[in-house]
């Protein structure tokens, strides 16, 4: 049973309420996985047996980071230069990468979901969503299990994308052969998982998304049955979009990617894509029509050089925005909290190419957590106020690379930004980082089984040998 959790007078409090973004010198009372009570002089009154009172006077506090676009196993490929080069679009890169992938194994799947979950974690974020699409035949049909596994062992709220691919490279994708599923196989293990994990309940700790991985890769059918089942069982649709494959789509069926899930039905509040660097103006102005989400991953821009996402364009019209990592294979780190600043500084470096104003920095702070949020459809999660989830990072201001800066805690992470993790995070109202340590977890042994798994499956490849020529 995790002891009650008061932190007392907090220095600044961050609500993700509009109408007071910021409580200072209020304690905070945790019971259970919820917030039970915010306000001055807690700590004075009676308070439930074994509570953890943590002196908070110099602490800003925050609603946590919700993750909203990534592939964790892609920790596992970081850090080649040989896939950085400036003229390899989308397409050509997964070209690349896509034999190395197809190597996996199941623990490959496990150990790099708790190398991301764990950087995730260490740097305020508490809701993640990854889009797990790499399913190799020889690895088993156990993958996604081992992710939903990683994330109780770390205390991640842990929203699972069933990914697919089912369109062979003999048709036009550019997946392997030993990476393809039938759109069957596909329904059936989301069906499965459903039943397996999947909980819809208050403060939920684990639920399932239906995300066949792109419109380029697999059959027009899989992506029909996909929102079918989404929509049957009541559950969430990703996928990638407006990333580099409109060329491809309209090649192959006369449309555009975003008029061709459309003519499917995949758009509506139940869907959000990532990236859609490529949407036009009619275009976003259909995504804010029909409450379609935008998940914005900023970091892999600077990678792989193509159009940044207008995400000014996006908050004037009202489309639900997030924000997400993307996959290590093309950010290199697993930090939400650099994609804030970078989701910023993105904005202002394109400002004068459009007429949209650029957003106040705290909305750029909001899409990191409220709007991931609300993109996962979580109207528990986002904000710090009684009844919503305890899921927040604390960071401890006496530093003196603050120094300056704390006159205004709604910017602080946007425009100076966080480099180093946080002092404490705190998800479902349990302890999960505080002071360099995952509690109860032995870091270093993580680190050592991860390596070994590295080394023996990826390391000593001809595929990763050729990257590294």
């Amino acid at each position: 049973m995790t002891p009650p959790l008061l932190f007392k007078n907090i220095a600044a409090l961050i609500t993700g309420d509009i109408n007071t973004p910021i409580l200072r010198h209020v304690d905070m009372l945790v019971e259970g996985p919820a917030i039970s009570n915010i306000g001055p002089g807690l700590a004075s009154q009676p308070l439930p047996p074994n509570t953890d009172i943590i002196d908070a006077s110099d602490y800003f506090i925050y609603p946590g980071l919700v993750n909203t676009h990534h592939h964790f196993f892609q920790a596992f490929m970081r850090n080649y230069s040989t896939l950085s080069w400036p003229d390899l679009g989308v397409i050509e890169w997964l070209k690349l990468i896509y034999p190395v992938f197809a190597l996996y194994t199941e623990d490959c799947i496990y150990h790099s979901s708790l190398v991301s979950m764990a950087e995730l974690i260490k740097h305020g974020c508490t809701t993640a969503f990854d889009h797990q699409y790499l399913f190799p035949r020889h690895a088993g049909p156990y993958l996604v299990d081992r992710q939903f596994e990683a994330a109780q062992k770390l205390g991640m709220r842990f929203h699972a994308g069933r990914g697919t691919n089912t369109l062979p490279i003999s048709e036009g994708s550019t997946i392997p052969d030993a990476m393809l599923e039938t759109t069957d196989e596909f329904i059936q293990d989301c069906e499965r998982l459903f039943t397996a994990y999947h909980d819809p309940e208050l403060f939920s700790m684990r639920q399932l998304v239906v995300a066949p991985c792109q419109p380029c890769n697999s059959y027009r059918e899989t992506f029909s049955e996909a929102i079918a089942l989404a929509r049957n069982k009541g559950l969430c649709f990703h996928s990638h979009l407006g990333e580099g494959e409109n060329s491809l789509i309209q090649q192959r069926y006369g449309m555009r990617s975003l008029a061709w899930c459309e003519d499917l039905n995949i758009l509506g509040p139940d869907v959000w894509f990532a990236h859609g660097w490529e949407f036009n103006d009619d275009e976003i102005a259909l995504l804010a029509q029909t409450g379609t989400g935008v998940s914005h991953c900023p970091a892999p821009v600077f990678l792989v050089g193509e159009g940044v996402t207008r995400v000014s364009k996006m908050v004037e019209q009202g489309v639900p925005l997030g924000l997400g990592v993307d996959g290590q294979a093309s950010n290199d780190n697993s930090n939400l909290m650099e994609c804030i600043r970078q989701a910023y500084q993105l904005q202002c470096l394109v400002a004068s190419e459009h007429p949209e104003p650029v957003p106040a920095p705290a909305e750029f702070l909001a899409m990191a957590s409220q709007g991931g949020a609300a993109l996962l459809n979580r109207s528990d999660l986002g904000k710090l106020a009684p009844g919503y989830a305890a899921d927040f990072f604390a960071i401890n201001t006496n530093k003196l690379e603050l120094v300056g800066t704390l006159h205004d805690p709604l910017a602080l992470p946007v425009k100076v930004g966080l480099g180093a993790p946080v002092d404490i995070t705190v998800i479902n109202g349990r302890i999960v980082w505080r002071d360099g340590e995952f509690p109860g977890i032995d870091e270093q042994q993580l680190v050592r089984d991860a390596q070994a798994v590295l080394q023996d499956v990826i390391y000593q490849s001809e595929e990763v040998k050729q990257l590294l020529v």
